[in-house]
Order: C-alpha cells, then sequence, then structure tokens
C-alpha cells in the first residue's frame, strides 16, 4: 500500500535529540483549530485545513494534531482519509521519529476501518508494543467478525502482557454463538478478576444468550454484577429478546423502570421487539406506546419505527401504524417507510403500493428489504402488472442478481396467477438457495401443477428443508398424486433426515382424505408422535365433507372446535355435511350453535383489478353501486348458462326456502359478481391476454366452481380465479383442478 513496511519505522529505535524547529502562532493556532474541528466530529474540514498549512510543520510538532485526525478517521470508519493522512505523514516527515501512542491510533485506524491485514502488517513491523497496540488490533479483529485471527492475537498477547477489560470484552463478543469458546475465555476472566469489571460482564450477558440455551447463564453473570450500568439492563433485556423469552424480557422492564432507572431507545426498541413475538403483546404495546409519549421517545425514529412494527405484528389496527408513522413529521428514514409498507401490505396490499409509490417520488431509493416487502405486497393483488412494475425499480438500481428478491418475484407471480412469469424468473436467477427452489415448489403446487413440482425436486442441487416437503405433499394433494405422496412422506426421513412435523402430517391427511381414504388418514392421525392440531384435524373434516364421512367428521369437528373454538370452519363444514346428506334438521342445529357461541363464519369475498383499481364484491353485492346492473347481467348470463347444460347446485342451500330461492342464493356469491363486473369492462382491463383473474378469501363452492367452467366455454376466456386454497384456471369447460380440490 505504501511501499515497504519495515521503513516506515526504521527510525523508531532512535530518540528525537536534534533541535525542535519552531512554529510561528499562526502555525499552532491552526493546529488547534483542526484538533477542535476533529473533537467537534468536523473531520473534512479538519483534514482540508491540516493541508493547507504551509509548509507542513514538522511531526515534533504535530504529533498531537496526527494523531486527533487518525482517531477521527478511526471513529468515521473514513479508510480513504486515512490512508492519505498516512501518506502526507510519511512525505513530509523523512526519517521520523514516531511517538509510540501515535503509532498505536494508526494500526487502529486500519483495524477500525476494516483493513486488517495491513494494520497486522505495521503492528508486526513495530519494535516497541504496549497494551494499547495489543487491545486496538484484537478489537479490530473483533468488529470485522474475524473471530480466529482476534483468538491469534489474543492468545500472543497473553505472553507478553495482562489483557485490559476493553480486550476481554472483545474477544468475548467475538465467540458469538460459540459457548465453548466463550467459557474459556470466561475462565480466564474470572482467574484475572477481570469479570467484576461492568464492561466485561456486559459483553458476557450478550455471548451467552447468542449461544444455544445461554439465557440462564447470562442472568447469573447479570446478577453477580455489582453495580450494572443501563448497558447491562439492555444487554440483559436484548438478551432474553435474543433467547425467545419476552415474558422475563418485560419483567425486568418493568423492575428496571420502578427502581428509577432511566431506559434508553435501546430498551425500548428490544422490549418492542420482544412484543413482536408474543401473541398476546398487544395490551403491552398500548401500554408502552403511552410511556413512550410521555418520555418523549415518539420523536426518536427508532423508537417509532418498532413501535409501527410492534402494532402490524400483533394485529393492531393499520389507522393506529399510519398515525405513529406520521408522527416523525418528514423525518422518516427507509426503515421507518419499510415498516409502515410492511403493516398495509398484508392486509391492505393495494395501499402498500400507494405507498411505495409515494416513498419513490418523496425519498431515496428502496433498499432490498423494502423490495421484498413490497413484492409481498405485490402477492395479494389480483395481476402480476404489479410485480413486474416493482421488478423493473429492481434492475433499474442495480439489485438483479439478489437471491432474496428473485425469490419474492416468484412467490408474487405465482400467487398473482403466472406460474410461467414465476418459472422464467426461477430460469434466470444466476444463484439459488433452498428459499428458491420452495418458492418454485410451492408455486407449482398452489397451481396443482403436481407432476411439474416432483421434476423440479428432482433437479434440486441446493439442501431440502421442512418447506421444502411441505410444498411437494401440497402439490400431490392438489394433484390427487397419492402413491407418490406417500412415497414422499415415507421416505423424507431416511433419505433426507428431515423428521416429519405437524404440517407434513396435516398435508398427508389431506392427500389420504382427498382420495377417499379417511379410515388411512385417521390411522396416520392416531401414530402421530405428537398431538395433531386444528390443521391436522381440519384436513381429516375436508376429506370427510368431500366423501360423505359423516361419523368421523364428527369427531373431526369436534377436535376442532375444541383446539380453534372461534374458527368456524368445523360448523359450516359438518352444516354442511348435514346438508348434502339431507339431515337439515341437524344442519340448523349446527348453525344454531354457532349463533349461541358468537361463532362468525367469514364472509365471502372476491376481488378482481380493472384499470389499476381493485373492486371488491361481497356475497349478495352489497355495497357495489353497480349492482342492478351486475345482477341484470347476471341474469341474462344464467339464462344462457342453462341453456348450455347448467344446473345449480342447490343442496348446500339453506332447506327452509324455496328451491327458486335457493338458486338466487347461488347466483349472487361474490366470485359469480365479479366476473360479471369482469365481463362488463372487458375493454377497460389493463393486463394483456384473454384470462380473467378473481380472488376469493374462501374456498370456491361446487356451484361457482361448475359455474366457472360452462362460462369459460361460453365466452371462449381463461378464469382464474385464487381461493384461498389453490389456483383454479378454468378453459373450455376444465379445471386445472379435475374437479379435485
Amino acid at each position: 500500500m505504501f511501499g515497504s513496511v519495515g521503513g516506515v519505522f526504521s527510525g523508531l529505535s532512535r530518540r528525537f535529540t536534534t533541535a525542535a524547529v519552531s512554529l510561528n502562532s499562526d502555525a499552532i493556532n491552526l493546529l488547534h483549530h483542526v484538533r477542535l474541528l476533529c473533537s467537534l466530529g468536523h473531520l473534512q474540514e479538519a483534514l482540508k485545513l491540516f493541508y493547507s498549512i504551509t509548509p507542513p510543520p514538522p511531526l515534533v510538532h504535530s504529533h498531537h494534531t496526527y494523531t486527533a485526525l487518525f482517531h477521527a478517521c478511526a471513529r468515521r470508519s473514513s479508510l480513504p482519509q486515512g490512508q492519505a493522512l498516512h501518506r502526507h505523514m510519511l512525505l513530509h516527515n523523512s526519517n521520523p521519529d514516531f511517538y509510540l501512542f501515535l503509532i498505536n491510533h494508526i494500526v487502529n485506524m486500519y483495524a477500525k476501518c476494516g483493513s486488517l491485514d495491513y494494520a497486522r502488517q505495521l503492528f508486526d513491523e513495530m519494535p516497541e508494543r504496549n497494551i494499547v497496540s495489543w487491545t486496538a488490533l484484537v478489537s479490530g479483529y473483533a468488529q470485522h467478525g474475524r473471530p480466529d485471527g482476534c483468538f491469534k492475537v489474543f492468545r500472543e498477547m497473553l505472553v507478553w502482557h495482562r489483557p485490559t477489560e476493553f480486550a476481554f470484552a472483545s474477544v468475548i463478543s467475538a465467540c458469538g454463538g460459540d459457548g465453548d469458546c466463550g467459557r474459556q475465555v470466561h475462565t480466564l476472566a474470572l482467574k484475572t478478576a477481570f469479570d467484576s469489571y461492568v464492561f466485561v460482564g456486559n459483553a458476557l450477558i450478550m455471548m451467552y444468550c447468542r449461544s444455544c440455551g445461554g439465557a440462564d447463564e447470562a442472568w447469573s453473570v447479570y446478577e453477580s454484577m455489582e453495580f450494572p450500568n443501563l448497558v447491562s439492563w439492555n444487554s440483559m433485556i436484548a438478551g432474553f429478546q435474543v433467547c425467545g423469552y419476552g415474558n422475563r424480557a418485560l419483567e425486568l422492564f418493568s423492575q428496571m423502570h420502578f427502581s428509577g432507572v432511566r431506559f434508553d431507545r435501546a430498551t425500548l426498541v428490544s422490549i418492542l421487539s420482544c412484543l413482536c413475538e408474543m401473541g398476546d403483546g398487544l395490551e403491552y404495546c398500548f401500554q408502552l406506546q403511552c410511556l413512550i409519549i410521555k418520555t418523549g421517545f415518539i420523536s426518536e425514529i427508532e423508537v417509532a419505527t418498532a413501535l409501527v412494527k410492534a402494532y402490524s405484528s400483533l394485529g393492531g389496527e393499520v389507522s393506529d401504524c399510519y398515525k405513529i408513522f406520521l408522527e416523525l413529521d418528514g423525518r422518516q428514514d427507509v426503515v421507518s417507510w419499510t415498516a409502515i409498507i410492511a403493516a398495509y401490505a398484508e392486509q391492505y396490499p393495494e395501499e402498500a403500493i400507494l405507498l411505495f409509490r409515494q416513498f419513490l417520488r418523496e425519498c431515496s431509493a428502496p433498499d432490498r428489504h423494502m423490495f421484498s416487502i413490497v413484492l409481498k405486497a405485490c402477492a395479494g393483488l389480483a395481476t402480476e402488472q404489479h410485480a413486474l412494475a416493482v421488478q423493473s425499480h429492481v434492475l433499474k438500481v442495480g439489485f438483479e442478481d439478489d437471491t432474496v428478491l428473485a425469490n419474492a418475484l416468484i412467490h408474487a407471480c405465482a400467487r398473482c396467477g403466472s406460474i410461467a412469469l414465476s418459472m422464467q424468473a426461477f430460469d434466470t436467477m444466476i444463484s439459488r438457495d433452498t428459499v428458491s427452489w420452495n418458492s418454485m415448489l410451492k408455486a407449482y403446487a398452489m397451481h396443482g401443477q403436481g407432476k411439474e413440482a416432483l421434476q423440479l425436486f428432482s433437479q434440486m442441487d441446493a439442501q431440502p428443508d421442512g418447506a421444502t416437503f411441505v410444498a411437494l405433499l401440497s402439490a400431490c394433494s392438489h394433484a390427487g398424486m397419492v402413491e407418490e405422496g406417500t412415497k414422499i412422506f415415507e421416505t423424507m426421513s431416511n433419505n433426507h433426515g428431515i423428521v416429519p412435523q405437524l404440517d407434513h402430517y396435516a398435508c398427508m391427511v389431506d392427500v389420504l382424505g382427498r382420495a377417499s381414504r379417511i379410515s388411512e388418514a385417521k390411522e396416520l392421525i392416531d401414530k402421530m408422535p405428537m398431538e395433531p392440531d386444528s390443521v391436522v384435524w381440519s384436513a381429516l373434516l375436508g376429506g370427510c365433507r368431500k366423501h360423505g364421512e359423516t361419523k368421523l367428521a364428527k369427531l373431526a369437528a369436534a377436535k376442532l372446535k375444541e383446539l380453534d373454538p372461534n374458527n368456524s370452519l368445523g360448523y359450516v363444514l359438518m352444516s354442511n355435511i348435514f346438508s348434502t346428506d339431507g339431515r337439515f334438521n341437524e344442519a340448523g342445529l349446527i348453525r344454531n350453535e354457532m349463533e349461541g357461541k358468537t361463532v362468525r363464519k367469514e364472509p365471502g369475498l372476491s376481488w378482481i383489478e380493472i384499470g389499476n383499481h381493485v373492486h371488491e364484491f361481497a356475497s349478495g353485492g352489497q355495497q357495489r353501486l353497480e349492482r342492478e346492473a351486475i345482477f341484470s347481467e347476471l341474469e341474462k348470463l344464467v339464462r344462457r348458462l342453462k341453456d348450455f347444460g347448467y344446473v345449480p347446485q342447490i343442496s348446500l342451500a339453506l332447506h327452509d326456502i324455496e328451491d327458486e330461492q335457493k338458486e338466487e342464493q347461488l347466483y349472487y356469491h361474490s366470485e359469480k359478481l365479479a366476473l360479471v363486473f369482469a365481463l362488463m369492462n372487458l375493454g377497460n382491463r389493463c393486463y394483456s391476454g384473454n384470462i380473467i383473474k378473481i380472488m376469493k378469501n374462501i374456498r370456491i363452492c361446487v356451484d361457482c366452481h361448475n359455474f366457472m367452467k360452462l362460462v369459460s366455454e361460453l365466452v371462449d376466456m381463461e378464469i382464474v380465479v385464487r381461493d384461498s386454497n389453490r389456483f383454479h384456471h378454468f378453459k373450455a369447460k376444465v379445471c386445472s383442478c379435475n374437479d379435485y380440490w
């Protein structure tokens, strides 16, 4: 970098013996001003002023100024400025006699800026070193994630010096999650009495919390500290959060607050992060928000952003998240924008896209994380046009090779109904990880392309995980590939080392149940090594409904109601089973039971995108200004379909009304209304191709399924319906699911 390193220190062993060159008062004042600028953090101004001094002052007068400048470069990680300063010093000080503390600052600058190899070279050439020299190098290796180098230097240092608390803290932090290594350093700290230093104790707390199951050891360290400081409290709270002990973190925070210890924004961010992982944390979030407002921390951007994330994760009102976001009053950064977009992405994807557009207008370029969140929002929309528009921005800013974003694009396109675009995104990836393969496998699964999923799996060159087999089993279930699914389930443990978990059992029960092998599905549940959850029982209940197995359906429904009493699925499916079997009185009793327990069935909703606007439809056509026009067109369409062979499936309609009214009930299902509205606006559809895409929040019923098949033939168009379970591609009176859903 600067030629021979050995030449740099050729005169180190001598002491300065020549007469000092005197400086005039102006130069002395300028050097003083340079040091003042450094202390205020104005590095660029300090360097500019220092370089303007002519002639450059000799080192005997300027060594303190050089030290201040190198220290400022280290604090700001300004390697180019530090290198230029080093060159300037060597150029204007031939055969210099360096002071040891100045050498230490140079080594520290290179180490802190990440130029560790050169820092080590300079260190090795030093004819004289002290504890500061060693500590600077140990800290540099630790800060830049080089544990091997850190431990090597630390071991060498032990031969010559007793480590400082800062060296101990650095090497402990370098241990990361390696608990065995950390315990060895901890033992040495105990022998040398450095465990009593707060700085070392704080590092030990975080080290143990990052290692597997180390929360109790971290707590022992914390309790042994005689005078814990704010960092100690924060480290222990953050440690509990890292280990997943949110309740213990909250208890410690309460103790901290009532003990009169002043918390800071780091404390609040850790506590809010804990709440994100607690299912019952919404009430705590309300209380914490009051405290944050009372103490004025609501104006801190990190705290406000963490509060938005907490409310969003806990299912709080999105409008409340937006109010907190607005409190930042123009000081929002890319992290806070990402948090509010993420809050909207799940429930209100259209608004999330609008916020993203606002960000592009008002702020700087998005980062990778924001792009991934926006692509997630795109996955909740009916068409792929928004995902493709976001992808154009990804390419524009140079993230085209980002694997995470490519994975998100695969998922978004698949969820928007375009398996072809998902495959295109997958094929063009430079490097693929396990998530890439899983995303494509899930895409095939949700579109019912089981054979394609199995073929892709045979080409997989990444290590499969549990999610891989959930996707494969789902693909087999949706495609009716029972034997293939059974083989995958039976071999996943022996061939791939993946032990089946609850979601794998649920998929396998679904595979068997859909294929009318209900008794085998029940036997599999009885043999499970863990207690079946509500998803497993709902899979069995779905199979019973499909094949009219009333006896086992009652058992599955009872288990489902026991495990998830507020879920309407068990009631609705049992009511449907009784109605299909003509047992209307029992179906009525089920509905009465629902009402008595105030369990509400999720209303059927459908969405369709026309002219860059998403239109929502509810069963019965409520809240639509065009209701009468839609009903009129629907009636005309039904008459044409009846001539085409359409027979309404009235068996699931309410039994205590006339057949004509039952038919009308079926006509006004939300997906039918969305389809008619799309046909009324064919010329306005903004996406290309002869395809109508509809989203639905619940499973499509048998009657609507038949209806869509016939309409696809009648209007000679492909109709794609995404329900809560999978995609249905209707074309020429045939559905991609082969009537197997």
